[in-house]
């Protein structure tokens, strides 16, 4: 299969493409290397340094002519959303719709669009399906819940067969620790730099951290799917990636200080205004769909991310 990952040169896209070449796929990267970087390029990928609001985009996605696409080029930096919508706006909902409409004209069967757990906002209940009400707390959840609907509704009648991806707390090798970086990746960097991690609030708070190698198991799964998974749904079909399991953030800072052997306690400081005290996605829809379950237990998959940045940090 001819696989096309927009993105290919970042955290998420960089890991997937390694494991479909390993795995004797035909892959191409579109990446503007705005966040991406060349060190993490696999060098048998074909490759177009691209903007995915360049006019050229249709063309260049011709050229390779992809089976499938999985679009994981985004604008991910809440901070950054808040500072400038417009722009924040314009990469997640206009790109989406320019990849969908460039994938349809070169005759992918398959699309996978990466969304996020941002568009719940503050759940009701947990774990949280995905028929939950999407109340997004900040300008980047409303972009990536409006590119599910753009991507539904560009892809109506085309005959490609489509999916967005609502990923959790994403970990792993290649997460960058800097700026608005994850906070396994932050976490990780600081204590390697002899200096304890910092925690906005009491660290009771829970997330839904995923290991980046279970979040390319699920795409991986879901581009060999053989029934549809697109679905009659007004916003089209969507998919939790996720553990289903809570992990408190001062877990996560204990298990990375017994993994780095780096004993530093936190330093708690003020909670951030519009933090969400607890978010853990449900993945039952994942499973009964495709088969796939998250299965790297959060210890494992934080050694084996702090041996990866002691090697890799710079």
């Amino acid at each position: 299969m001819r696989v096309l990952v927009t993105g290919g040169a970042g955290f998420i896209g960089s890991n997937l493409v390694h494991a479909l070449i390993g795995g004797g796929y035909d892959v191409g990267i579109i990446d503007d290397f705005s966040t991406g970087s060349m060190g993490n390029v696999h060098p048998a990928a074909w490759l177009r340094k691209m903007d995915i609001l360049d006019l050229a985009l249709a063309d260049a996605v011709a050229e390779f002519g992809p089976e499938a696409v999985v679009h994981l080029a985004a604008q991910t930096d809440v901070t950054r959303s808040f500072a400038d919508p417009a722009r924040d706006r314009a990469v997640n909902v206009d790109g989406t719709v320019a990849v969908a409409r460039a994938a349809a004209a070169a005759g992918a069967r398959r699309m996978l669009s990466a969304s996020s757990a941002a568009v719940y906002g503050v759940p009701e209940a947990l774990p949280i399906r995905e028929d939950a009400p999407k109340r997004p707390a900040n300008p980047y959840g409303e972009s990536k819940l409006a590119a599910e609907s753009a991507l539904a509704e560009t892809l109506a009648g085309t005959g490609v067969d489509f999916a967005s991806m609502r990923f959790s707390n994403v970990y792993g090798p290649r997460q960058d620790w800097r700026g608005e970086g994850g906070v396994v990746a932050i976490f990780a960097s600081r204590l390697a730099a002899g200096e304890k991690p910092v925690i906005y609030g009491d660290g009771r708070q829970t997330r839904d951290f995923i290991y980046v190698g279970d979040v390319v198991a699920f795409i991986a799964e879901a581009l060999e799917a053989e029934g549809p998974l697109a679905a009659a749904m007004p916003d089209g079909p969507a998919y939790n990636v996720s553990t289903g399991k809570p992990t408190s953030i001062v877990q996560v800072a204990a298990y990375l200080s017994a993994a780095s052997r780096v004993l530093k306690q936190p330093e708690l400081r003020e909670a951030r205004t519009g933090d969400i005290p607890d978010s853990v996605l449900d993945p039952a829809k994942a499973a009964a769909a495709l088969g796939w379950a998250a299965t790297q237990p959060i210890e494992n998959g934080l050694a084996f991310t702090w041996r990866w940045m002691c090697a890799n940090l710079s």
